[in-house]
């Protein structure tokens, strides 16, 4: 089990608490189907509202621009906009003008849509708080050329314009900010349902379940999930997102049969989808693809099974096919494959790993990879005399303090 047997005698006499990942480990040895794992009381967490809802039509979310060229988005009340508008905001309208011409309709379009695999790719490396100010802009702009456009046109717009805000939750939560990914998540199913396009209605319900996941909820995880495979008007690729984060749910739950299932099912569909997403924008992610994205999260999941030495060959195999440019995937996938090795002992080779998931995920400032890296921190304290985890822990320890810059 890689823990000593003077811990493991404190924790068969009550001694000490049983955390997590000890439990998973012996469900994985003993075989016992996630029914130690389930013993281990967690912190409850509130399940977050639906994806599928509404947004309110009081709420607005209004972005504030520092001198110093930081910047928030700020939940508020209209009424609350309209007064401060009328008190201290100026009187500046910047909606923008329909488009008329078929020529410069499709020329808008295309602008936007190279626009928007161009912010993708700066989302890959750098962080949140770079991105989301040009992402929002461009929703809003979209949003406000579908006000005065043709029909056709409208609906091209309001899609495009519902892609940029299903990013932008994206981005959202990886800034730590459970709440706003939703609003804006719930504002991209509206847009893109005034398309004609219920494609994200279906894939708010994937993008939630990361929620769920992120909170170590597996039976949410796995609900969700559930739900989105069983809209068969789905693309495949939605549907088979969604087998996958059903395969995450049931790793979380030390269920290994159901979890292999659902990464099987997963990777038929995605097969199935090809290269290329429902239309031609990518919804999930963009440098892992097919049966390479089911390997990626097979690793993910087999950690969380209790079978560390299998997660970290699979992640070996699978990153060295990642393009040096994702790095937001190499930071999110390799700190998955260091915690792997730190929890199989190896641990020199999973601080020679840490450093190299640190040189991408400072740049990326992800708060959704700072939790692996938080669980990666606790195991390697186990060996905190080694020296090869003394010099790791002062960079370790500085990159987590950036979720509270």
């Amino acid at each position: 089990m890689h823990y000593s047997k003077g811990h493991l005698g404190k924790v068969e006499t009550g001694g000490k608490a049983v955390g997590i990942d000890l439990a998973r480990r012996c469900d994985a040895a003993l075989e016992a189907d996630g029914q130690l794992a389930a013993l281990v009381a967690r912190p409850s967490s509130d399940s977050p509202p639906p994806a599928t809802e509404t947004a309110h039509d009081d709420e607005v979310w209004v972005m504030a621009m520092e001198p110093d060229g930081s910047s928030r988005m700020v939940p508020m009340r209209r009424r609350q906009v309209l007064t401060a508008g009328a008190a201290s905001l100026l009187g500046l309208n910047l909606t923008p003008q329909g488009i008329s011409a078929t020529a410069q309709q499709d020329a808008t379009i295309a602008a936007f849509r190279s626009l928007f695999e161009q912010i993708r790719q700066l989302g890959q490396t750098t962080s949140p708080g770079v991105v989301l100010p040009t992402v929002v802009a461009q929703t809003h702009t979209l949003r406000g050329l579908a006000t005065g456009a043709s029909s056709r046109t409208r609906q091209d717009l309001l899609r495009l314009a519902a892609r940029y805000a299903e990013y932008a939750g994206w981005m959202t939560q990886e800034a730590g900010d459970d709440r706003g990914a939703l609003w804006w998540t719930r504002v991209a199913v509206e847009m893109s349902a005034a398309a004609g396009d219920t494609e994200l209605s279906t894939y708010a319900l994937v993008r939630q379940a990361l929620l769920t996941l992120y909170r170590e909820d597996a039976a949410g995880t796995i609900d969700l999930a559930q739900q989105a495979q069983a809209d068969h008007h789905a693309s495949a690729r939605t549907r088979g997102l969604a087998a996958l984060r059903e395969a995450q749910g049931h790793a979380l739950a030390c269920d290994y049969d159901e979890c292999w299932r659902a990464l099987d099912r997963a990777t038929v569909l995605l097969d199935d989808a090809g290269e290329h997403a429902h239309g031609d924008l990518v919804v999930g992610s963009a440098s892992v693809t097919g049966s390479g994205l089911s390997a990626v999260v097979a690793g993910w999941c087999l950690h969380d099974l209790g079978r560390p030495h299998r997660a970290g060959d699979i992640l070996d195999q699978q990153l060295a096919h990642v393009p040096d440019t994702a790095r937001r995937v190499h930071a999110r996938f390799g700190a998955r494959r260091a915690l792997a090795y730190a929890t199989a002992a190896e641990v020199d080779h999973a601080c020679a790993l840490t450093h190299r998931v640190l040189d991408s995920a400072e740049l990326v400032d992800s708060a959704t990879i700072r939790v692996d890296l938080r669980r990666l921190a606790r195991t390697l304290s186990r060996w905190h005399n080694h020296r090869p985890v003394r010099e790791l822990f002062p960079r370790l320890t500085a990159a987590l303090r950036m979720s509270i810059a």
